[in-house]
């Protein structure tokens, strides 16, 4: 997994309640197992007709906001199944985290174990960052837990297991090859 420490990136405003895991990637998309290719698809019934003709009213076609690499939203983002495929499609796109009023639980960790962070932000803070020109950079601090603007700070808290797993880009499986080691004295001690 990609280290997360501190990041810089412009964002996108998608400012809907209730954001559900089927919105995020239609179910039609689900057949890979593969966390790569997802991308494209992300909001496809927003993003796209029938036969991906663009909806050039759709937020992230608007090409200001084309590069944008968190997304700011409402509240429940990633409701619905627990398809882990909604988190890989956000990454896959080029999201490095999102800004929400609350997530589903599901959601939430899905989007931990891959590297996406989720951040809790009260209603004033999201109205703050959703008025943010599509130019404006946001940094984001993790190790502070901070959220910096040009002109604000915001605060976010996470849980320091997670907030230590990401500055160090592990995930679970990067955590037991810190033991690999102690794993092969193991095996070989008891064949």
């Amino acid at each position: 997994m990609e280290k997360f420490t501190i990041y810089k990136g412009t964002s996108v405003p998608l400012m809907n309640d209730n954001i559900d895991t089927d919105q995020i990637i239609p179910k039609q998309f689900l057949k890979a197992i593969d966390k790569k290719g997802f991308g494209k698809n992300l909001f496809y019934e927003w993003r796209y007709s029938k036969d991906y003709e663009e909806n050039p009213d759709f937020m992230l076609n608007k090409p200001q906001y084309r590069k944008a690499s968190l997304l700011i939203s409402g509240d429940n983002f990633g409701s619905g199944s627990s398809r882990e495929h909604a988190a890989w499609a956000l990454a896959d796109y080029g999201f490095r985290a999102i800004i929400a009023g609350s997530y589903s639980d599901i959601f939430y960790n899905n989007s931990l174990k891959n590297g996406l962070l989720p951040i809790v932000q009260p209603k004033e803070a999201l109205k703050s960052l959703a008025q943010l020109s599509s130019q404006e950079e946001i940094t984001i601090d993790l190790p502070h837990q901070l959220i910096q603007t040009s002109t604000e700070n915001f605060y976010f808290e996470i849980d320091p297991i997670w907030k230590d797993k990401l500055i160090n880009g592990l995930d679970d499986i990067g955590i037991t090859l810190q033991y690999e080691q102690a794993i092969t004295a193991y095996e070989q001690k008891h064949q």
